[in-house]
């Protein structure tokens, strides 16, 4: 694979076309995802390095400079921030502030990392997430705003808790699935292992494996898993049960990074299910749905909307 693709695709500047073809590359072999990976770690690292560079760089010619800031406009695009451990020391002893250090990810693509503490997350699309370079306090709080899978490192005497817009959730080590997009009304958690306790406002609950809560109309409601397929995003599945085709678009506008415009109103009051690869890109799975659903859709390429018709 084009090395020189890759990063158009990092940066989010690939065409329609490229996309296609770097997601099925990556989908062919374990080998390929692999060397994705790879490429993917060396041009984030060559992200959070470039803080660095710019300081050692200052007194260098104008045009190296207006190549450096342009490659921090592309650096912005993929959002990704590291705000490095400070520390000071004096004749006694040392003393570090350990801030925050925030990731943001782009539309379309999913992140994987490994907190200090051992704690495995998984970042769906167009998620943010805050947390410290090492979890120094007696509880582990993180912030979240989006979607995001965790496999919680046990520690009983640190409880492990995530923060977001509409409530926290607070565990001690398990398995779970929090939703909870700032700009989306949804709050939900489903807990495949262990024990989580949910707050949101003046509602608590406490959860039991299998088990997931959501709120509606401003209360937190208990109710089993019926289906464990909508949390395989982050094997790059895309999964619908007798979903409505407004929801499904909504997803599809997470998932891909672009926005689709419902012009059709005939097509609001169906229902569908199914499952789609995020690698067969999103026309391929609007012509899924064109197999049950009357409409058509146009691309405007230029301002990068999608028009149901």
């Amino acid at each position: 694979m084009d090395k020189n693709l890759l990063i158009r695709f990092f940066e989010g500047q690939a065409t329609t076309d490229e996309e296609m073809k770097v997601r099925k590359w990556m989908e062919a072999s374990t080998e390929n995802r692999r060397t994705y990976f790879k490429e993917r770690k060396m041009y984030d690292m060559t992200l959070l390095l470039s803080k660095d560079t710019k300081k050692e760089t200052v007194s260098q010619s104008s045009k190296k400079k207006f190549k450096f800031r342009k490659f921090i406009e592309i650096a912005a695009v993929a959002a990704i921030t590291l705000v490095i451990t400070l520390f000071y020391k004096n004749q006694e002893r040392q003393e570090y502030w350990l801030t925050a250090q925030k990731i943001s990810v782009p539309a379309g693509q999913r992140i994987n990392l490994e907190l200090s503490d051992g704690t495995k997350v998984w970042l769906n699309s167009r998620t943010k997430i805050e947390y410290p370079a090492v979890f120094a306090d007696k509880e582990r709080w993180i912030k979240l705003d989006g979607e995001a899978y965790f496999q919680v490192a046990q520690n009983i005497h640190k409880p492990f808790i995530v923060q977001t817009p509409k409530g926290n959730v607070e565990v001690l080590g398990t398995q779970f699935n929090v939703e909870s997009y700032s700009d989306d009304s949804t709050f939900a958690t489903a807990l495949m292992e262990g024990a989580v306790k949910i707050t949101a406002g003046n509602y608590q609950c406490q959860l039991k494996p299998n088990q997931m809560a959501y709120l509606k109309d401003g209360e937190i409601k208990v109710a089993p898993i019926e289906d464990y397929n909508p949390y395989r995003w982050r094997e790059g599945i895309i999964s619908f049960k007798d979903a409505t085709f407004p929801y499904i678009i909504h997803k599809f506008e997470k998932y891909y990074g672009v926005e689709i415009r419902i012009e059709n109103k005939a097509v609001m009051n169906y229902r569908c299910t199914g499952k789609f690869r995020h690698s067969d890109g999103v026309r391929y799975a609007l012509r899924v749905l064109q197999k049950d659903v009357d409409f058509q859709f146009v691309r405007d390429e230029e301002n990068h909307i999608i028009y149901i018709k």
